[in-house]
């Protein structure tokens, strides 16, 4: 795209979502570390949030994951959120926190724990009627540690049940993404551990069943950006989690680890339509900063993301396909270079002053000394965190 009007509107018109647990406590498996001025309450999760779009102009959705932002009153919390300039995304679910889920949730041997999984799957499709959310996001942690354990069909039979039974649940707008994860904390067999997986139990489903590909959950040296196209093609893609990885899934920052593959990815999304509001991709963030500041790293991760989608927009498409034709290997890559080679951050300062915000959010949002106020007006009370 060589129009520089064109892309600076795409650029505004894009939107990130930014996850409610991203802004509490999180940690290591050895340690959850505690951060001054961390949200108390989901609602000041929220306020956390709205710091994040104040000064970015691209985050209005917030995801929530229940129980960690379980409230008595889901309308007074979708309104304090409006009352923010926000709205709630995604509904998370949490089927790998509780004692009876040892040996699985939905796919479970025992089937009054498999009636417990998907009630609370359940609970969450209500959540999302009280709060006007369109996407319930599930992830499981079910799998096996040792061959033999239970056997793998069953598994995804009974993983069907419950998908079918939540699925036909959802309301005419509303949409179920289903991810999946390579391995952890299952190390022999992950029930829905790739995206082939995760895509046949979709076909199956129907429409509203669609993929979410989280960028750390794969093999190393996984072409994420296939996987991307492929879906996308397939009209399956519904929705990022973004974050980075060095091993496993470390949900670091995304771009942290390979912003050359962030951009790759965005490329495909670009050239594929999946900015269009007719694909419906939602562009999520799901990261754990346990040693950053909360607010300051998600800022930079949706900083992170607009500069690789200002690259991909960059890309001369009249140049890379006529190269492509005439099967100019250097030539095709070239234009895919020079787009990532470019200095995006120029561009991405005018747009934001174009919209009334500061050229660098990272600097303006640290500058506000909104950070400090925060953290002096939240002392005393249980910060939030995993399992909050």
């Amino acid at each position: 795209m060589s129009d520089v009007s064109a892309v600076k509107a795409a650029l505004k018109s894009q939107v990130i979502e930014t996850p409610s647990w991203g802004y509490g406590n999180s940690g290591t498996r050895f340690k959850v570390f505690a951060q001054p001025g961390v949200p108390r309450d989901p609602f000041e999760k929220m306020e956390d949030a709205a710091q994040v779009h104040a000064f970015t102009g691209v985050a209005p959705k917030v995801s929530l994951h229940i129980p960690w932002d379980k409230v008595a009153d889901y309308a007074a919390l979708t309104r304090h959120a409006e009352g923010l300039g926000l709205r709630i995304g995604a509904i998370n679910s949490n089927v790998f926190q509780d004692d009876d889920f040892k040996l699985g949730s939905v796919t479970h041997p025992e089937a009054a724990v498999r009636r417990k999984a998907t009630d609370h799957l359940l609970e969450c499709v209500d959540v999302m009627d009280e709060t006007g959310s369109p996407d319930l996001k599930l992830w499981f942690s079910d799998g096996t540690n040792y061959p033999g354990q239970d056997d793998i069909v069953a598994r995804q039979d009974r993983l069907s049940e419950a998908l079918t039974e939540v699925y036909e649940r959802l309301g005419e707008d509303q949409r179920m993404l289903l991810e999946y994860k390579l391995f952890e904390p299952a190390f022999y067999t992950t029930d829905v551990p790739d995206w082939g997986t995760a895509y046949a139990h979709c076909l199956k489903l129907g429409p509203k069943a669609q993929v979410v590909v989280d960028t750390g959950h794969h093999a190393p040296g996984t072409n994420i950006e296939f996987i991307v196209a492929l879906l996308l093609r397939e009209g399956r893609l519904g929705a990022f989690d973004f974050n980075s990885r060095f091993y496993a899934d470390d949900d670091l920052m995304v771009g942290a680890a390979d912003p050359f593959q962030l951009f790759r990815i965005m490329h495909e999304v670009v050239k594929n339509g999946g900015l269009t509001s007719e694909t419906n991709v939602n562009f999520m963030l799901d990261q754990c900063h346990n040693i950053e500041a909360k607010i300051p790293a998600v800022i930079r991760s949706v900083a992170n993301v607009q500069e690789a989608t200002a690259k991909a927009l960059l890309v001369d498409g009249d140049a890379l396909g006529a190269a492509q034709r005439s099967g100019d290997v250097l030539a095709s890559n070239a234009v895919l270079m020079d787009a990532y080679n470019t200095d995006v951050r120029p561009l991405l300062a005018e747009v934001r002053e174009e919209q009334g915000l500061g050229r660098d959010p990272f600097a303006a949002y640290l500058a506000s000394g909104n950070q400090e106020r925060i953290a002096a007006a939240r002392v005393g009370g249980t910060q939030a965190g995993w399992g909050a």
